[in-house]
């Protein structure tokens, strides 16, 4: 189901949202909770009933395992070490995610190389397996390293399934969000969490269907047509599909975090103004940041610590392995971890440069970092390695000057991004300083309403891909 369409909005979200807090004003804590569960594994079956299990098998595992190893000092016999269980649950996560996301891929390849002729499996990648992956490898890991009090089951359910997050993020951890639901505050219907919630899910969708939708139209124009494209035209794709991502994502981000706040329950952030960033190590820090924060606790520092004297290389070399692998993390293509090898190689010079006490000028430093961000999104979204050298190649190539197919509206609508971008408040600040006003009222049925408009032209959110 689509945050963006009519059911989600207008039947599935208001039901869920009524039922909740009747069933806890009644002080039917448990059945309350069942009911969002009920309602998350219904909303993550519209889109594929067929993949309901593997969800249900993914959580049934994993809290089995992190079970096992919570209470591992209390059995008399067990016949396998507490290392081996964990080590056991991280393989079937791997399993899980590597035969469904990259086992084409890797059937592909093996063609290529060998010369074989091995038949594809056409795997229909399942919704959401990446982020509900993570958000319990990470629960698995500080089970074993006993950082977790929680042992029961349906609040575990319900912090991997609960629908606002589940398909695209933000990525949770489960000490932020397992005590939310259980906060006796938090089962009462909070009047200004609803407006504010109402608000920032409106702002999302703005993002989303407004504004993301429309630059989709170029960017996907761009990509599809890259041979012999001019200079001006690589670039407004570039940028098109920069913008794009951006929108989109947040969009999606806004939204989660408002449909929750209706709720009492508040996620991270994940964005936080990102091409205003002044570097590259800057930039992953605005930009989804929930992704960031694990690969830096439960990759990078997990790395470091196998290390008996860390080094600055051996940091180094870790930074550009981890960064690839959150290249690969995000889709089974070269140009995707071409991609994450790109940013990895970005940070270890950026620390150098750092490290070596160099000043650059600041919009010098802006610059350089949004422009190796946007080439970089180029690989992010291409279809092969030859559609991404056609438009990155043409981007560079002014003997080819020229604007083909496109109009002065898509000029007008990159530097209202770049203002939007630069002179408003992001989510964040926004959310911070929230008070219900005329203003608030009239920019939510405003941006509401032209975005209902267009829910006629659905389409999914690009992380859903992922």
């Amino acid at each position: 189901m689509l945050f963006n369409s009519y059911e989600f909005i207008f039947l599935f979200l208001p039901l869920t949202f009524f039922v909740y807090f009747i069933l806890n004003k009644k002080r039917l804590i448990t059945l309350s909770k069942s009911w969002l569960v009920l309602t998350s594994l219904c909303f993550y079956a519209w889109w594929n009933v067929s993949y309901l299990p593997l969800i249900l098998i993914s959580v049934l595992v994993n809290f089995s395992l992190s079970l096992t190893m919570l209470n591992y000092d209390k059995y008399k016999k067990i016949y396998f070490s507490k290392k081996f269980i964990f080590i056991a649950g991280l393989v079937f996560n791997v399993a899980l995610l590597g035969y469904f996301k990259y086992m084409d891929f890797f059937i592909g390849n093996v063609n290529f190389l060998f010369g074989f002729n091995v038949e594809l499996l056409h795997i229909i990648l399942p919704l959401a397996i990446s982020f509900f992956t993570l958000q319990q490898v990470a629960y698995l890991v500080d089970a074993y390293e006993d950082l977790v009090q929680e042992r029961n089951f349906l609040d575990y359910i319900l912090f991997v399934s609960f629908f606002p997050q589940l398909i695209s993020g933000p990525i949770v951890h489960h000490s932020e969000m397992m005590p939310q639901f259980n906060k006796l505050k938090n089962k009462i219907v909070n009047f200004n969490n609803i407006i504010c919630g109402i608000f920032i899910f409106s702002l999302g969708l703005f993002k989303k269907v407004v504004i993301a939708d429309t630059f989709a139209l170029w960017a996907t124009h761009g990509f599809s047509n890259s041979e012999n494209i001019t200079f001006l035209d690589s670039w407004v794709t570039s940028l098109s599909y920069t913008f794009q991502l951006y929108y989109d994502f947040s969009g999606y981000t806004d939204m989660a975090i408002g449909a929750a706040l209706l709720f009492n329950i508040v996620l991270p952030i994940n964005f936080n103004s990102p091409f205003k960033s002044l570097s590259i190590i800057e930039f992953w820090q605005r930009w989804h940041m929930t992704l960031t924060r694990f690969i830096t606790t439960y990759m990078y520092t997990a790395m470091l610590k196998s290390f008996d004297k860390v080094t600055f290389n051996k940091a180094m070399a870790v930074t550009f392995f981890t960064m690839t692998i959150a290249g690969i993390w995000h889709g089974a293509a070269w140009t995707i971890m071409l991609f994450g090898m790109l940013h990895g190689l970005a940070l270890v010079i950026n620390h150098i440069w750092r490290k070596q006490k160099i000043k650059t000028n600041k919009f010098l430093a802006w610059f350089l970092t949004f422009n190796l961000v946007n080439i970089s999104f180029v690989l992010f979204r291409a279809e092969s390695y030859e559609n991404a050298k056609d438009i990155i190649f043409g981007m560079f190539n002014i003997l080819t000057f020229g604007l083909d197919d496109f109009d002065i509206q898509i000029t007008l609508m990159i530097i209202a991004a770049f203002i939007v971008v630069f002179a408003f408040k992001n989510s964040i600040e926004l959310i911070a300083k929230f008070k219900f006003s005329i203003y608030t009222l009239f920019w939510t049925i405003f941006m509401m309403f032209f975005s209902i408009i267009l829910l006629s032209r659905p389409s999914e959110f690009i992380y859903f891909n992922f």
